[in-house]
């Protein structure tokens, strides 16, 4: 997959949801909470042309409801605006 971002967005995908709680009960769909992380797959550029301050692999967290889902070989990414991206970490 080679897809690149246009303007200030990032491409993103989402961390898996959890079956279970860290005790080992199991969730029902209608119970699953979406988080809000995921790694960067791809990332845009300022709209002067400089590089934004994410790279291929971090992982972040995200808010914002504007985000756009795509579907790339059976695989749920989504694409989202730079300033929805709250953070990074390790």
């Amino acid at each position: 997959m080679n897809i690149t971002p246009i303007g200030e967005r990032v491409l993103i995908k989402p961390a898996k949801e959890e079956d279970r709680t860290k005790g080992g009960i199991y969730l029902p769909e209608s119970a699953k909470e979406e988080k809000k992380q995921g790694e960067v797959i791809a990332v845009g550029q300022y709209k002067d042309g400089k590089d934004l301050p994410l790279k291929k692999g971090d992982k972040v967290i995200y808010g914002g409801y504007s985000s756009d889902e795509v579907k790339i070989d059976g695989e749920k990414y989504l694409f989202v605006e730079f300033k929805d991206v709250l953070g990074k970490f390790a």
